[in-house]
């Protein structure tokens, strides 16, 4: 049963399991079953290989999906394959086997949801060339436990991987850590072309230049690219080892997206809403995702009576298009900071949609663990930094872009205007009474540093923290590239719960603007921490990973970090790391 992309995408096929004495049963996602008709042995579009490895994704207590992907020999429709479900590497106890045909409309992908599985349980699997002696790796993957089957659950937690900004070795290194399953928070891949944004000195010899080498927006370039992504060893490695629950952000469709368009689209581009129904597609051919909407990626998963686990899109469903300050100067280059506000603090903006917002607060209502999570995209944390402070960064970052770097003059500017505020502040927060309100003034004159993120939608967010109140509620957040400690707070100041905001995989953080100088990297992080009221911790130039453990008492964070994304090497440091108990 063929996936059409359609809204109703999946045909449920039950199967009857071998090996045992209850029953299992498979839903093709994508690809189409077969009646078992075996394929002549002579048929040369039954010959080919699996460039891409294994992997599966949406672990439930009972449901695992399985997916590859084969690159046929020759030109062909379809290549059969059969697949082993097993409780042991050496298949001695198989469980579950089937045929499924690879289509050339799924780019000859296929993902299977299994059903009737035993919670909190290892499993192997790998798939086969029916008449053939072409096999896969030997994939891993495990199933989700019962309340009281497990007193600890571990998620590596990651996003933002540009494949030319350097090696995967943050996915080698989730791949070799003791996570139960990878969360992967949106930038799986990224839409831009060669020599475009993440291209560094060392794309070229790491041979690393995006393909195609244009940005793209056909069906093709989107598969294209995703079997770039896929073809890295770390990568395949990772969905080897690993199952993951993922959600899209903004560059598996283009730059900055919304519902209904994105910065990095214009009208030479053809239909946005053409683009964005190619790269969905895409998506699911390569990501599994169970749900019965292409478009409606938001789900939830149970951790036993640890926690449950809410995976949101907050950038494609719902999203209404992003402020920008530049909207608001006049011709005097003075903000009219009453016409932001009003538009800023309105409640009808939405990030989530109506939909997707009712459906969160059923969830948080429904969850019975003891910690309530949130899977989504951009930071949710208030990062309200001083006015004069996001008019500097403002101007480093715009130099940067349009020089390579800021001039010594802007940096020199910078540096003064931080070890200023940060005096003020210091004092401030020591009562000193010899503030006057002109200095106090330039602390608490704030902004919202980034738009783009729940910052850009605060009414919003006070609606999802008064659905969650009452709850233990734990924001896992990406899209920044920089590492992030945060509480949640309401706008009467309220604490409601923390952010744990990860690092990227490769895509770079503030030294792509600040540069690599540890003094000053180290100074630009001390002096945020503190200006901006919310924010506990902040690493501002490391590629890693967050490793969040939770267990009925506790959630410890670890900031996880590889030395270089330059060279093949895998070891992280902690470089920070919180514990937050009940």
């Amino acid at each position: 049963m063929k996936n059409k992309n359609s809204i109703n995408r999946r045909a449920f096929i039950e199967k009857s399991a071998l090996g045992i004495s209850g029953m299992i049963l498979s839903s093709v996602l994508v690809g189409s079953c077969t009646d078992h008709n075996i394929p002549d042995p002579n048929d040369p579009g039954q010959k080919g290989s699996f460039d891409y490895g294994v992997a599966s994704f949406d672990p439930t207590e009972s449901k695992i999906i399985l997916w590859t992907r084969v690159t046929p020999a020759v030109s062909t429709d379809k290549v059969t394959l059969s697949y082993k479900l097993a409780t042991d590497p050496s298949f001695n106890s198989i469980l579950k086997t089937e045929m499924v045909d690879a289509l050339s409309g799924d780019d000859f992908t296929v993902s299977i949801d299994i059903s009737g599985l035993d919670s909190n349980k290892k499993y192997y699997y790998n798939f086969t060339i029916v008449n053939t002696a072409t096999v896969s790796v030997t994939g891993e993957t495990l199933t989700l436990p019962k309340a009281g089957e497990r007193s600890e659950v571990k998620m590596a937690v990651c996003s933002c991987s540009n494949y030319a900004a350097g090696l995967f070795n943050v996915y080698g290194a989730m791949a070799i850590s003791d996570a139960d399953v990878i969360l992967h928070l949106g930038d799986y891949i990224y839409e831009y072309g060669e020599g475009q944004y993440g291209t560094n000195s060392n794309t070229a010899s790491l041979g690393r230049a995006h393909a195609p080498k244009n940005e793209i927006l056909s069906l093709d370039d989107y598969r294209t690219r995703l079997k770039q992504y896929r073809s890295d060893p770390q990568l395949q490695l990772a969905h080897q080892k690993k199952p993951f629950i993922c959600v899209w952000d903004d560059h598996e469709i283009a730059n900055d997206a919304y519902k209904d368009g994105a910065q990095n689209h214009n009208a030479g581009e053809g239909s946005f809403e053409t683009r964005k129904a190619n790269a969905i597609k895409a998506y699911h051919e390569y990501i599994g995702v169970r749900t019965l909407s292409d478009p409606k990626i938001y789900r939830s998963f149970t951790f036993g009576d640890i926690l449950d686990l809410h995976m949101l899109d907050t950038r494609v469903i719902g999203r209404d298009k992003q402020l920008s300050y530049t909207d608001y100067f006049n011709s005097s280059g003075v903000l009219d900071a009453a016409a932001f506000q009003k538009d800023w603090l309105n409640t009808s903006r939405t990030i989530l949609g109506a939909e997707q917002l009712t459906w969160l607060g059923s969830a948080l209502q429904a969850g019975k663990g003891k910690w309530q999570v949130l899977g989504q995209q951009v930071l949710m944390g208030k990062m309200y930094v001083p006015a004069e402070l996001l008019i500097g960064i403002t101007q480093i970052v715009g130099e940067a872009t349009a020089l390579g770097s800021a001039t010594p003059a802007t940096f020199q500017k910078f540096q003064t205007l931080l070890l200023a505020l940060t005096q003020i502040k210091a004092r401030s927060l020591a009562k000193d009474p010899t503030l006057t309100p002109q200095e106090i003034a330039r602390i608490s004159t704030v902004l919202p540093y980034n738009l783009d993120a729940w910052d850009g939608y605060p009414a919003e967010r006070e609606k999802v923290y008064a659905l969650a109140k009452g709850k233990k509620l734990i924001a896992l957040s990406g899209d920044s590239h920089n590492g992030w400690y945060s509480d949640l707070t309401t706008a009467g100041t309220e604490k409601i719960g923390k952010e744990f905001a990860a690092s990227s995989v490769t895509s770079p953080g503030f030294e792509e603007y600040l540069g690599t100088d540890p003094v000053s990297l180290a100074g630009f992080e001390q002096a945020l921490a503190l200006l901006v009221d919310d924010l506990n911790y902040v690493d501002a130039s490391k590629r890693g990973y967050v490793m969040a453990k939770f267990t009925i008492t506790q959630a410890i964070a670890e900031w996880r970090y590889v030395a270089t994304i330059s060279t093949l090497n895998t070891t992280t440091t902690t470089g920070h790391s919180e514990t937050i108990s009940l």
